[in-house]
């Protein structure tokens, strides 16, 4: 759906009964998981994430589905536990392929370090596939997103991209190795982010995914009171995404989620008019399966860089955490 109109939805939604103390994240600020605490130093995370095929191949569906699903869980900071599958198929569609689908699944859960214990299937005319993930998080590590601080570094874990080069790849117009990079970026677990951001300090983050960054960070305005500065310059591309948002080869979802930002930010939303629209559009864009957003106090900024390049993987610092509720891009 898109988030004005989820916001609209789960407006009508009330607690039942007496507040539960024990969840720690549930339907109050918006966030990507919730959360129950179980004792002192133990709470579980629960989320569930399931859409169509954003790729042709039936493994790498399975597992990117996997792989986004999983995102929440380490965008509040956890660690995957295990997994249950949701999922939808024709009646008609080949064993052999949702064999595949469930393969891909299993096998990125896998490499988190967890384990698909069961799940769920209808007959449906739109194949669906995802998972409703448990996770482990300490009650007091736990990163959400109203945890920006102002004076903060702002980082993000993967280019941004997936959804303008998935679009054009349905009409034909991305080359094999342009969706290739795409693909290889969707397929990475946020599981390294999580880790270097609990070890950093950070108490702020989210994944970028359905909503864009703009919509996404947004959410993290709004809970915590406080804005960000990104410098359009420094925002990670996919190879072959500026040369297709130029081109117009955005999705459906673009238009939606920057009607959206604009609605709840109105003149609070200031993007510097040198900055290229395609740029822009690209802030606006769905991702599947895209990085941590997160931010840490400015003495940390550098180990946080130094920690992904442990681990050989990558991290972009792409701005700041201001004082006033706003989303501000510079060029």
């Amino acid at each position: 759906m898109a988030p004005g109109d989820l916001q609209e939805v789960l407006a009508a939604l009330k607690p039942a009964g007496k507040v539960k103390p024990d969840l720690l994240v549930g339907l109050g600020e918006a966030d990507d998981a919730a959360v129950w605490r179980l004792g002192p130093e133990l709470a579980i995370v629960e989320s569930v994430d399931f859409f169509p095929p954003v790729v042709d191949d039936a493994w790498t569906w399975g597992a990117v589905a996997a792989a986004n699903a999983m995102s929440d869980i380490y965008a509040m900071g956890g660690e995957v536990l295990f997994a249950l599958a949701v999922a939808g198929f024709p009646r008609e569609m080949s064993k052999a392929i949702i064999a595949e689908v469930f393969r891909g699944g299993s096998e990125k859960v896998a490499e988190a370090g967890g384990v698909i214990a069961g799940g769920h299937t209808v007959v449906d005319n739109e194949p669906k596939y995802g998972l409703c993930v448990t996770g482990r998080v300490h009650p007091e590590r736990i990163l959400v997103k109203g945890g920006l601080r102002p004076g903060d570094r702002l980082f993000l874990s993967k280019p941004l991209g997936t959804g303008v080069i998935t679009t054009a790849a349905k009409d034909g117009h991305a080359s094999a190795a342009t969706l290739a990079g795409a693909v290889a970026s969707m397929l990475g677990l946020n599981r390294v982010a999580a880790d270097v951001a609990r070890e950093s300090g950070a108490k702020g983050a989210t994944d970028i995914t359905g909503f864009g960054f703009l919509g996404h960070a947004g959410e993290m305005v709004k809970a915590s009171r406080a804005g960000i500065s990104i410098v359009a310059a420094r925002m990670p591309l996919l190879p072959g995404a500026r040369e297709l948002a130029a081109a117009g080869h955005f999705s459906g979802g673009m238009k939606r989620n920057r009607r959206h930002v604009d609605a709840s930010f109105g003149r609070d939303l200031v993007i510097d008019p040198t900055v290229p629209g395609d740029l822009v559009g690209l802030l606006a864009e769905s991702e599947t399966s895209g990085g941590l957003l997160f931010s840490v106090a400015p003495e940390r900024a550098r180990s946080v860089l130094d920690a992904f390049r442990r681990r050989g993987a990558t991290c972009w610092e792409i701005g700041e955490v201001v004082r006033e509720p706003v989303i501000r891009v510079t060029a």
